[in-house]
């Protein structure tokens, strides 16, 4: 690492989600940056379909596109922390007439919003939605390369590949991962870190959602393998990590209190 490598400051917004209310979920994301503001957080990341809850027979009706309510009041949010954000929320198919797809949107603080579509989907998850057509998206954000990814991606050795062909200095996976899955996916990620030298950001569920019960433990690994901070269990808390000019990477967790329901 070069000795005036940039300054970074990274997190995972461990979250719960409420069933289909954006309008809640949107509100519990706003508490999130204004915790990872206090951090001085550049970019966050949050788990798949963060703003609906893993709930793919929903994704029909919740379809976003870049004018929704829900991703303008976080390019406000954006622009007055200067954060990019990336968060989860139904998006319309690369194919006309296909299901909807399973999107990271990304929140620049310019007020660009960028899409990037799930390519590769649980066999559960083919009744309702449409898999991404592109192996891989890797954007400029914060000056770091960053790249993307949800949840099943993060399965196939071949995405991470793709990313780092692509340039990609941070492997990003927003992710619904129960206590079952956890240790063999954690496994895969931090050795993406180890084979590729990128690092990896992992955002994971606080408690239970479409079913599913999370694991918890969002996770960032340096590259080469080194775990710089990971959550002890499913409570809501940011996992961040920072770089400092020398290149070496430090991190913690925060706990984030959210108001009762």
């Amino acid at each position: 690492m070069s000795l005036s490598a940039p300054p970074l400051c990274v997190a995972a917004a461990q979250c719960p989600a409420a069933p289909g209310d954006v309008r809640h979920n949107l509100q519990t994301h706003l508490r999130f940056v204004h915790a990872a503001a206090r951090l001085g957080v550049q970019v966050l990341l949050f788990p798949e379909l963060s703003l609906t809850g893993y709930e793919p027979d929903l994704l029909a009706a919740h379809v976003m596109d870049a004018s929704h309510p829900a991703l303008q009041a976080l390019q406000q949010a954006a622009r007055d922390h200067a954060m990019v954000l990336v968060v989860g929320g139904p998006a319309a198919p690369q194919r006309a007439g296909a299901h909807p797809a399973i999107g990271a949107w990304v929140v620049g603080i310019d007020g660009d919003v960028a899409l990037y579509r799930k390519r590769h989907l649980h066999t559960s998850e083919e009744t309702f939605a449409s898999p991404g057509e592109d192996d891989a998206l890797v954007l400029p954000l914060a000056g770091e390369a960053i790249g993307l990814a949800v949840c099943a991606d993060l399965t196939h050795a071949a995405h991470a590949r793709a990313a780092r062909a692509a340039g990609a200095a941070l492997y990003a996976a927003g992710a619904l991962i129960s206590n079952t899955g956890y240790p063999a996916e954690s496994a895969l990620l931090q050795g993406y870190a180890r084979e590729h030298g990128m690092a990896v950001l992992l955002a994971n569920y606080s408690g239970p959602s479409g079913g599913y019960v999370s694991a918890g433990r969002s996770a960032f690994w340096a590259p080469g393998g080194e775990c710089v901070a990971a959550a002890p269990g499913d409570a809501p808390c940011l996992v961040w990590a920072e770089r400092s000019r020398q290149g070496a990477w430090t991190g913690g967790v925060q706990d984030v209190t959210l108001s009762p329901s």
